[in-house]
């Protein structure tokens, strides 16, 4: 996850500087979240098939490649091969962290107890410092931007990696699950109402916060802190990913804590079911207030941009909330023998929600500004909270 997040603000900050247009950005991350969503689809096969640890490997081995891959950019290329070049990596990037991901946060249900809001407390820990993890790569990569260059910023993620793979091969714990032959691919899509219910929420929950901080809100930040320089250009790449790594620390430490903010552990699991529709109506209210804002100021700004910072960190707080509470009900909806295939379908929602973001990021703020952004977030937050309203409280046997 600290490799990821290095690898999406070095591309973003580094094409930018070489004049790349918002679309254009935006088309740099369509294949990683494409890759997302089949990998997340077909790695819970996978998994059940070839066993967890499988799938962990092969992620951690194919980013090495990726990123290694990816210091072989010639800049004498042409904008239209260098585009084509980074989105095939940064796809490869997107199955490597898919699969890292779906195999980790299976693991979770099958070793964490249940009692007493077990679930909940692990799954939350382990999401919170994933994304805090993710956070810190953020501002990583922006340091290793401004420090090492591009190239030289790569390959030392490159080697990080490589011992985290090696380490994690040497010390792997037993007990996870080592496949079954008879797995089929059609059992990947889930005849629960709630797990697909769940995952539609999700594709909108992710979409509206992705359409705002893929291209968006950087972009602008850079033509509001950039004054063209090259010493203010790296100030700028210094700010911003120090915006963005603070706000994926926020929003790993409070999904971190959303069991004690939830109370769950004493709480029946039907309100924590209800509890989802209410905190995604909470989140809306925040991005609407926020275009007013923008709109009401009619250009940049310094009280704007310190509003917009102090707004995109309650978004961030809220929408923690909202993700650890998802990432606990899928768990809680599924069963242990299909749990690598409902958490892969899950999360090609979650995938899908991203891609979407990606998509109407570059080309909202292309064809609005920021108005257009941060208004499509509003109503993408009101669409996942429509959605979690069709959640149902499962009978007491069935929960069992």
């Amino acid at each position: 996850m600290l490799t990821d997040g290095a690898l999406r603000m070095l591309v973003l900050l580094h094409f930018h500087g070489l004049g790349f247009s918002a679309v254009q950005l935006a088309y740099l991350f369509v294949l990683y979240e494409i890759a997302g969503m089949v990998t997340n689809l077909s790695a819970g096969w996978i998994a059940a098939r070839f066993g967890l640890t499988s799938t962990l490997y092969a992620g951690l081995g194919l980013q090495v490649a990726a990123l290694l891959a990816l210091t072989q950019l010639d800049p004498s290329w042409s904008v239209a091969a260098s585009v084509a070049f980074v989105m095939c990596v940064q796809g490869a990037s997107g199955v490597a962290k898919d699969l890292a991901k779906m195999s980790s946060k299976s693991a979770v249900k099958l070793l964490a107890p249940s009692e007493g809001g077990g679930l909940f407390r692990w799954v939350a820990l382990l999401t919170g410092s994933k994304n805090a993890v993710k956070g810190l790569g953020f501002l990583l990569g922006a340091v290793l931007l401004a420090g090492l260059g591009f190239k030289w910023a790569v390959l030392a993620m490159a080697l990080v990696l490589g011992v985290i793979l090696m380490a994690v091969c040497i010390f792997m714990p037993g007990g996870l699950p080592k496949g079954r032959k008879g797995a089929k691919f059609s059992e990947v899509f889930s005849k629960s109402p709630n797990v697909n219910w769940l995952s539609a929420a999700r594709v909108f929950l992710f979409g509206a916060r992705d359409v705002w901080f893929v291209v968006g809100i950087p972009i602008y930040f850079y033509a509001v802190l950039s004054d063209g320089s090259e010493a203010g250009n790296r100030a700028a790449f210094f700010m911003i990913g120090t915006f963005m790594a603070l706000w994926v620390i926020l929003y790993g430490a409070v999904q971190a804590g959303a069991p004690c903010i939830l109370r769950a552990g004493s709480r029946p699991e039907a309100e924590l079911i209800r509890a989802a529709r209410g905190w995604a109506l909470l989140l809306f209210v925040v991005p609407a207030a926020l275009t007013l804002a923008v709109l009401l100021a009619g250009g940049p700004q310094p009280w704007l941009t310190a509003l917009l910072v102090i707004g995109l960190l309650v978004f961030g707080a809220i929408f923690a909330v909202n993700s650890s509470l998802h990432s606990y009900l899928i768990l809680a909806f599924t069963k242990s023998e299909r749990v690598t295939m409902d958490v892969g379908f899950y999360y090609m929602a979650n995938a899908a929600g991203r891609l979407i973001g990606t998509l109407l990021s570059g080309l909202t703020y292309q064809l609005g500004g920021l108005p257009l952004v941060l208004g499509t977030a509003a109503a993408m937050v009101a669409l996942a909270a429509l959605i979690s309203g069709r959640l149902q409280a499962m009978p007491a046997e069935a929960a069992a």
